[in-house]
């Protein structure tokens, strides 16, 4: 919004300048119409980018799961160097920061434990119990007396169950949990390859993304200092105003492709970020 202020207080001031030249016989009613047409662009983008900004601000609300007449304010302030640090050295990645690498690697390990139940059921197995109490059979209460009789009574016992045949469904279940954890682990291939053709696409394109920013920060500021020169030609005499008006034009073009240039950057950063598992 403070480029798009500036930009407006520039046009007012040519329009102000113009106004006065023409009521002077300096310039013609054209120029006039020019700089007043070009005000009315700029107010325009203005209500409209103030307008995505609010609805930005609605939009986050709602994703936060906060009122909408809640008031909201963004303290954090955002930079080019923000933008840069600590991501183009970022060579590093680990398939477990995915969360979809950890849910494979979930699902095999289950299919593992499946695989070794069903080898179990195999195994003969032994269990071993047994009791030991005393009981007193009597007519009256005194149990806790001196001449109560209490009878007592155990036992052990040993069940030893060896597996000879109990059908074939052991031994399919057993090849399906084999077969299923196959399909994981050929899963887990796949995705890592994915996960790295991810990451590299998404490193060349935030490379790709920043060298276009810094070209399009570089070319705003070449646009601006060629308009303040103009500005200074104009008002020594020595530039018409289309000449003003033109270079006005062209410094606004360069700082919406340097905005639209950011905006690709960020957009970039988050999916690389998004292709290494850090959001």
């Amino acid at each position: 919004m403070g480029q798009l202020d500036a930009n407006i207080a520039r046009a007012e001031k040519l329009l102000h300048d113009t106004k006065l030249m023409y009521e002077n016989g300096f310039q013609e009613q054209l120029d006039v119409d020019k700089a007043t047409v070009q005000l009315a662009n700029l107010q325009t983008q203005r209500l409209s980018t103030q307008a995505t900004v609010d609805n930005g601000y609605l939009g986050l609300k709602y994703l936060m799961g906060m009122p909408i007449h809640d008031s909201l304010i963004l303290t954090t302030d955002f930079s080019e160097d923000d933008l840069k640090r600590g991501v183009l050295d970022d060579s590093g990645y680990r398939y477990e920061s995915r969360n979809d690498y950890q849910s494979l690697q979930i699902y095999e390990k289950l299919n593992e434990f499946s695989i070794k139940r069903y080898k179990y059921s195999y195994w003969p197995t032994a269990n071993l119990s047994g009791s030991l109490q005393k009981n007193a059979y009597a007519n009256v209460y005194n149990f806790f007396s001196k001449d109560g009789t209490w009878y007592g009574s155990s036992y052990a016992a040993l069940n030893i169950n060896i597996p000879i045949f109990s059908g074939f469904s052991k031994d399919a279940n057993l090849k399906k949990s084999r077969l299923q954890l196959d399909q994981v682990r050929n899963q887990l291939s796949d995705l890592r390859l994915s996960i790295d053709n991810q990451v590299a696409q998404a490193q060349s394109s935030f490379r790709t993304a920043i060298v276009t920013m810094d070209f399009q920060k570089r070319n705003m500021t070449l646009a601006e200092s060629v308009y303040n020169q103009t500005k200074k030609k104009y008002e020594s005499g020595l530039a018409s105003s289309t000449d003003l008006t033109n270079t006005q034009t062209d410094l606004i073009t360069a700082q919406n492709n340097y905005i639209n240039a950011l905006y690709v950057a960020v957009v970039a950063k988050v999916d690389y970020l998004r292709s290494i598992g850090k959001i």
